[in-house]
């Protein structure tokens, strides 16, 4: 049956809109095409390997070929679930990276506000140049500063000594891989995270500054109930972003940090799986270890949105 001519014509002047629209952009979606076909091709199409967390998985017959797993296919999720080692590595994971949220993100908050309050522009410039460089060097040439600057011999335990102390095992003890890592995290990412902030800070309205200063408000009252509400949007989507990250380390810095005496803090999920998958090639199981993970990070960032919406006006969705 054919559509109603009124239809037809009213679908038409749509059509012819759409259609111009695409040839006046046309260079603009061939650019976005790019950015696309990445996301296409590295993101979305690997997503059917999740299949593997409920197949017994054999190389020559590939992830479509194998067959599912026993008990319905949730062989390998109960395996995960009934791992003892498993929610060791959990708990791990999530005392790390909460430590880490707590400390690391209020971190280039506060260095922003600290550069939004110089008014010298050298200085700043050169403030902010510093705290960006340790971004853009590798995690094995952090990891690497670490080693010589913590060993034994290093500068660290040789100023311990020289003022009488003893030297300590940074790199072996237990109790110094999170502040270790903490802190590496803080040196290499606080000058690179505080970008936005300092984008946010930017467009702020002169005008509020002017008025609470007619007010009697000094650059204390003018930081609290200025610039803080100014950014706060900002600082909680950045904040709903992190806790979807919650679950994710920089496995990198882990494997390079982790030895025999301090791996029952510094094994986390990332680590796991990688040994699972990489070294003992249980593909299955490190996938379903690996699809836990994502629906935990999930949960998180679901339910940090859904306090933040209803909360404020702020949200990712």
């Amino acid at each position: 049956m054919s559509a109603h001519p009124q239809t037809r014509r009213a679908g038409q002047p749509l059509l012819k809109r759409a259609f111009r629209a695409l040839k006046r952009d046309r260079w603009l979606y061939l650019i976005m095409l790019l950015p696309l076909a990445y996301y296409l091709l590295f993101w979305y199409y690997p997503m059917y390997g999740v299949t593997l967390a409920f197949k017994q998985y054999k190389p020559k017959l590939g992830i479509i070929g194998s067959p599912w797993a026993s008990q319905n296919g949730m062989k390998y999720v109960l395996q995960v679930v009934n791992d003892p080692y498993f929610w060791t590595v959990f708990k791990n994971t999530i005392v790390l990276n909460l430590e880490n949220l707590l400390i690391t993100f209020p971190a280039p908050i506060l260095l922003a506000l600290l550069l939004n309050e110089l008014a010298s522009n050298g200085y700043k410039r050169l403030v902010q140049t510093v705290t960006y460089l340790p971004h853009f060097l590798s995690t094995v040439v952090v990891v690497g500063m670490m080693n010589v600057m913590f060993n034994s011999s290093g500068i660290v335990n040789q100023a311990i000594a020289a003022l009488g102390g003893e030297k300590v095992a940074f790199l072996n003890e237990a109790r110094y891989f999170r502040p270790m890592y903490i802190g590496s995290n803080i040196w290499q990412g606080i000058g690179w995270d505080s970008i936005i902030y300092l984008s946010a800070l930017s467009g702020l309205d002169m005008e509020l500054y002017e008025a609470a200063r007619i007010d009697g408000a000094g650059r204390w009252k003018q930081t609290l109930h200025v610039t803080l509400p100014g950014i706060l949007p900002t600082i909680i989507i950045m904040l709903i972003l992190a806790m979807g990250r919650i679950m994710n380390v920089s496995y990198q810095k882990i494997l390079l940090m982790m030895t025999g005496s301090n791996q029952s803090v510094s094994d986390v999920i990332s680590t796991y799986v990688y040994r699972r998958g990489i070294t003992q090639a249980d593909f299955s199981y490190a996938t379903a270890v690996n699809l836990f993970q994502s629906l935990v990070s999930l949960l998180f960032v679901g339910v940090t949105n859904t306090i933040s919406r209803r909360t404020s006006e702020t949200s990712l969705w």
